[in-house]
């Protein structure tokens, strides 16, 4: 949420350092989140090149009323430049690819994430009346996938290193570590495991109350999750700070000692083992958030074999076929998520067969339609169908509708970034 005023230097940087390794411009830039996406923005138009948008997560639609209520958080968010940020970046742009359709468009009952752009207010400051055109021909959608390499079943043994399984089940079970709170009473209790940044939108604390409300799920499972760090001190962050604080105040209110673990955030290239090691003891991953745009980690999950649940609000209910490849829940509320997963280890512990019936159609769904060769391929074709439209068909077209981003770069957004607004 600070790097703002460094946005500009980096793309220049970034402009000459690609040419040199290059030696020549590339044929597509392609943007990552709100700053990514405007330094791709600046980019291209230095350079002439396709300009593609992945947003992935756009913050408006995740914290409620951040635009009517822009200047009570606006030191430390500053959302009025990453709005003005993902407007300038999603118009200039000659392609956008969302994650699913309630990207772009929403539900009957939720706004879509770019939908919500279309026309809002920050007092004070601006109005927006058409900040993005939704049925325009750039908005595509891919989902999307795992790093095979990385992510596979847990049944596939002869892929899976002896020692590396050894070294993660006394971690995430038995071993006492400086950096891991919590022990196990009874290790061999089934799982739930979840792992995200710590902050109020991915809602662990939450998960960390259901779990505490629930005297089935006490007596049945264990609680894993890795998020953050355990000491507070090593945070830099307000709000993960806030959630730390709140996953202690929480375990020592439910006295959950003996049935929680807490781990720190683990590497990208040991999840997959951790994934798996979790389904050698039919366990369960539960992704407790408020609302997901997406869901890597609901994906990484189910094909690695575990029976997962996740929100029903945002992406993950283009993902999950509830009651075959997984589960959908409400997550508003604590007692709402315990109920979801009471049920399901209810039915586990009449007849086992259900974890292994959902495991295999969650290993199968993701193999089926959420891959990166799937995605590549998409990828590399519109690519080349909106590099020719940007060079022939929309060049006049697009004229007008740059001068005026440019506009609202240079007179609002700059000035802003630059003094710290």
């Amino acid at each position: 949420f600070h790097v703002w005023p460094y946005l500009e230097q980096f793309a220049e940087d970034a402009a000459f350092a690609v040419q040199s390794e290059f030696e020549g411009k590339p044929d597509l830039i392609i943007g990552n989140y709100s700053d990514g996406n405007l330094v791709a923005s600046l980019m291209s138009d230095a350079l002439n090149v396709t300009q593609c948008t992945i947003a992935h997560a756009l913050e408006k639609t995740k914290y409620l009323f951040s635009d009517l209520y822009w200047k009570n958080v606006e030191d430390h968010y500053h959302f009025s430049l990453q709005f003005t940020a993902d407007m300038i970046a999603m118009n200039k742009s000659d392609f956008i690819i969302a994650s699913t359709h309630q990207e772009i468009i929403g539900t009957e009952t939720e706004m879509g994430q770019y939908e919500s752009y279309q026309n809002f207010t920050l007092p004070g400051l601006y109005q927006v009346i058409n900040g993005i055109n939704l049925f325009a021909p750039k908005f595509n959608v891919i989902p999307p996938g795992v790093d095979e390499r990385i992510y596979f079943p847990y049944s596939d043994v002869d892929n899976r290193i002896q020692e590396h399984t050894h070294t993660w089940e006394k971690r995430l079970f038995t071993d006492p570590a400086e950096d891991v709170y919590g022990r196990l009473d009874n290790p061999d209790k089934r799982p739930i495991f979840t792992m995200a940044r710590f902050d109020k939108v991915k809602n662990i604390t939450g998960l960390i109350e259901a779990f505490g409300q629930s005297e089935k799920l006490r007596n049945s499972c264990n609680l894993i999750f890795s998020a953050g760090s355990i000491r507070i001190e090593d945070s830099m962050d307000d709000e993960e700070r806030e959630q730390i604080h709140l996953a202690y105040e929480l375990i020592g209110k439910y006295d959950l000692h003996g049935q929680v673990r807490w781990l720190p955030s683990i590497k990208k290239q040991d999840t997959g083992e951790v994934y798996r090691i979790i389904a050698d003891k039919k366990g369960i991953f539960v992704q407790p958030a408020h609302f997901e745009a997406f869901g890597l980690t609901i994906l990484e999950a189910m094909v690695s074999g575990l029976p997962t649940f996740g929100p029903k609000f945002g992406g993950p209910s283009e993902i999950i076929e509830p009651g075959k490849s997984g589960f959908l829940m409400n997550t508003s509320k604590p007692e709402l998520i315990a109920e979801s997963l009471e049920i399901f280890i209810d039915q586990c512990e009449k007849n086992p067969d259900i974890w292994e019936t959902i495991s295999e159609h969650g290993i199968e769904r993701v193999n089926t339609y959420f891959t990166w060769k799937l995605y590549s391929e998409k990828l590399v074709n519109l690519a080349k169908l909106y590099g020719f439209w940007r060079f022939s068909e929309s060049a006049e077209g697009k004229v007008k509708l740059n001068r005026y981003t440019d506009l609202i770069y240079h007179f609002l957004f700059r000035q802003r970034a630059v003094h710290g607004e």
